[in-house]
Order: C-alpha cells, then sequence, then structure tokens
C-alpha cells in the first residue's frame, strides 16, 4: 500500500498510547472514531509493523498512515443535478427510484463518480460517498464526502443533530396548523415536526402538504409517524393506503428540500434549497382550503 502521511515520534514527557496520539499527527485523519478505524482496516504502522490501538508511544518511532486501496468500481451512468461541488464535499438533487446506496449497480453511490469529480486532496476518498442516506423512492437533497475527514465529519455531524434538514410531503386528510410526534420507533427515540402548509380536497378526499423536520434520524421516520397519525404519505407503499385515481401509480410524495450544515473544511455556514417538484406545484391546480 503507497504511505499516505508520515511522522516521527519527537521527544515525548508522559505515557501515550497509539489512538489518543494519533488524533494530532496527521492531516487526513482528524478524530479519534477516524484512527480508530484506520488501526482496525490495519492503515497505521510503527517502525513499519501494523500497529495496534493498545501500543505505546515511543520516541524516534516512525509511524504511518497508508492509503486505502479499493477494487475498480463500476460506474452507474445516471445524470442528476450537481447543486455544489469542491473538494471536500458535494451536494446533488437525488431523482426518485434509486436506492442511497446497497448490494446493487443502479445506486446514487455508484453514479456519483459519473457526476462528480475526484478530490485533490491528501485524503481524498477513491470515488465520493454519501453522507447519509434517503430512502429509494425519495428525491431532494443529498450531501456527498469527497475526502475522508470530511466523511467522518460529516456523518459525526448528523450523529450530533448539527445538520438541518427539512422534508416536504402531501399526506392524505387534514393536519392542522403544527403537529410533533414522538411514538419510538423500534424502541429507540424518534421525534418529528410537522408543519402544515395547504391544504387539498381532490375528488372530493382531503390532502395536506406539510413541511417535516426530523429532529431524530431513525429508519422511515417521517412515513411511519405520518401513518401513526392516519395520515399517511400519498403513493407510500409500505405505510400508506389506497389512492384515488388521481394519485394511482405514482411515487412517494417526499421530498427532501432544504439543508444547512457547516462546512467541514472552511467552516462556512452551508444552506441549500430546492424548488418543490412538479408533481407537488400541479396540487394548485386544485383549489385549497
Amino acid at each position: 500500500m503507497k504511505i499516505l502521511e508520515s511522522h516521527i515520534v519527537p521527544a515525548i514527557s508522559e505515557k501515550i498510547r497509539l489512538q489518543e496520539y494519533a488524533v494530532s499527527i496527521f492531516t487526513s485523519v482528524t478524530t479519534r472514531s477516524g484512527i480508530k478505524k484506520a488501526i482496525k482496516k490495519n492503515l497505521l504502522l510503527i517502525n513499519g509493523e501494523i500497529a495496534q490501538t493498545g501500543d505505546w508511544i515511543k520516541e524516534d518511532q516512525k509511524i504511518d498512515l497508508l492509503k486505502e486501496t479499493h477494487s475498480e468500481k463500476r460506474i452507474f451512468k445516471l445524470n442528476f443535478e450537481v447543486l455544489f461541488e469542491d473538494e471536500f464535499l458535494a451536494v446533488v438533487h437525488k431523482p426518485p427510484g434509486f436506492p442511497t446506496s446497497g448490494n446493487y449497480f443502479k445506486t446514487i453511490e455508484n453514479a456519483l463518480p459519473h457526476n462528480l469529480s475526484r478530490s485533490k486532496e491528501i485524503d481524498a476518498l477513491t470515488n465520493p460517498l454519501p453522507a447519509h442516506r434517503l430512502d429509494n423512492p425519495t428525491s431532494g437533497i443529498l450531501l456527498c464526502a469527497k475526502t475522508r475527514n470530511s466523511l467522518i465529519q460529516l456523518q459525526e455531524a448528523f450523529a450530533q443533530k448539527d445538520i438541518q434538514k427539512t422534508y416536504y410531503a402531501v399526506v392524505n386528510g387534514k393536519i392542522k396548523n403544527k403537529l410533533q410526534f414522538d411514538s419510538e420507533i423500534e424502541g429507540k427515540k424518534a421525534l418529528t415536526e410537522v408543519n402544515s402548509i395547504k391544504k387539498f380536497k381532490i375528488d372530493q378526499q382531503d390532502y395536506t402538504l406539510v413541511k417535516l423536520n426530523p429532529l431524530t434520524g431513525r429508519t422511515h421516520q417521517l412515513r411511519i409517524h405520518l401513518s401513526e397519525n392516519y395520515t399517511p404519505i400519498v403513493g407510500d407503499q409500505i405505510y400508506g393506503k389506497d389512492e384515488n385515481k388521481y394519485f394511482k401509480g405514482k411515487n412517494l410524495y417526499l421530498f427532501a428540500g432544504d439543508i444547512s450544515f457547516e462546512h467541514p473544511a472552511t467552516k462556512e455556514q452551508m444552506k441549500f434549497n430546492l424548488q418543490l417538484p412538479k408533481k407537488f406545484r400541479n396540487l394548485d391546480y386544485y383549489r385549497a382550503h
């Protein structure tokens, strides 16, 4: 493997183990979790030998960080809109009908190299990777990492709820004003804020356009919470209901429209938003009430 970075241990005043020491010596891996993963993947060497988490650091040791190698990825040539891209990350518009990642060929992850350039940073990922996921039928903003350090920091920001995401959905039935759902999902705390935007009546049935802010990130959280409220998202094949003829056969009416976060490298506050899809906007032909 190719050496990514090297470090010679200077005189040290106290005993310290590799996992604690290595956090401060490399520019491409700067977090404890990142170092732990590198050790687990045998990417750290001490004097040419594979390092272990519990190794003690000594003066004049040479610590090498190796570049991770990957087999050649098959690229899925699916075009989609790139809202922003630099050497560290990208923000893309995910189309509906494709999984973000997984053991399939036709995934957004496999299409990222077709739409994005490879980073020139020292810790560049072999291929860009999604920093989070959107369900297969969900469209909208997807945040992607192009360097190892950006991926780690973005994933930690999601875990710490430092990244704000806003979704939009059309649901069956009426939702008045503002609600908060807090029922557990698979035994874990789940919180969703719901704001009513506009109400419609289509073929004598009530529908509501809502704005959704997930305060936690459980699988299918928005879809489950709205279904439990007896206002499932239109087009939900898992948690929904039979739709009237207007919506019959149409995709899930769930859209990731806004995101805001701190750039992991520049620390700039970033914010992106997308116009609602045409199928959402077409509902304006119906009289709101």
